[in-house]
Parts: C-alpha cells; sequence; structure tokens
C-alpha cells in the first residue's frame, strides 16, 4: 500500500482510499461521488480528514493513507498507513460501545461520546499497513 495520489479513489472491490501524507501542504478534493455518497478529503503530513455528505467520517493526525474504507450499519473497517503512529477519529453511532481490533487483536471495547466520536491510537511503521476494524455491540 502507498499514497493515493489522486488523495480518494473507488477500488474494484467498491471500497474506497484516500490521502496522501507526503504532501507539505494540505491538499483537498471535493464532489468525489461515490455510490449515491458524496466525499471530501483533505490530507497532508499533518492531517487527513474526509468527509461524507457533510458528515464527519474519519481524521488522523498526523497524515495517513487509508486504503480498503468499508462503512456498514455496524461496522468500519480499513487498512493504515502513515510515516508515524497516529491518532485516529471516527464518526460513529452517538453513545455506542464498539469492539475495536487492530491486526485482528481485540483491543478492548471503547463507547463513542455524544457526538459519536471514537478516537484509537495506532502504531504504524513506515512502509508497512494496519489492519483497523470498529464493530457495534
Amino acid at each position: 500500500m502507498s499514497v493515493i495520489s489522486e488523495l480518494i479513489r473507488t477500488e474494484a472491490d467498491g471500497k474506497i482510499s484516500f490521502g496522501d501524507y507526503t504532501l507539505a501542504a494540505k491538499t483537498k478534493k471535493d464532489n468525489f461521488a461515490h455510490g449515491t455518497d458524496t466525499y471530501k478529503v483533505k490530507t497532508f503530513r499533518e492531517i487527513t480528514k474526509l468527509e461524507c455528505n457533510g458528515m464527519f467520517v474519519y481524521e488522523s493526525v498526523p497524515g495517513t493513507a487509508v486504503n480498503g474504507l468499508e462503512l456498514t450499519e455496524n461496522a468500519v473497517s480499513f487498512a493504515v498507513e502513515g510515516p508515524e503512529d497516529a491518532e485516529i477519529t471516527l464518526g460513529l453511532s452517538d453513545s455506542t460501545e464498539y469492539e475495536v481490533f487492530i491486526n485482528g487483536e481485540n483491543a478492548g471495547t471503547m463507547k463513542t461520546n455524544l457526538g459519536g466520536k471514537l478516537t484509537v491510537s495506532v502504531e504504524l511503521d513506515a512502509g508497512s499497513q494496519t489492519a483497523v476494524r470498529i464493530v457495534k455491540k
């Protein structure tokens, strides 16, 4: 996996990939159509952020590249890559418990806040990807 040079794209399996943590300046792409949804991505070395239909979906500090993002009613899964460890915040359901899995290992149960945000820290090694899966309990 590597950075997404076009900033956001649809994969052959219907999932989306986005982000370029190598950019020195903030770059964005608006109005990316995927199915019936419209996405907006902002990315560079300090932050990567994704919105869907104007709603918050994903943010990482520092910036990351995300491959194969899949959003369902009960789960979110993706592979993430970056130059260093990252704090990832996801927009999920309000006040809901989720099981967090990092590279297939159960990292525990977390509850979203009233705004539906869940933040996880992910250890990243430059050049390799880390699988993240968040499942509603």
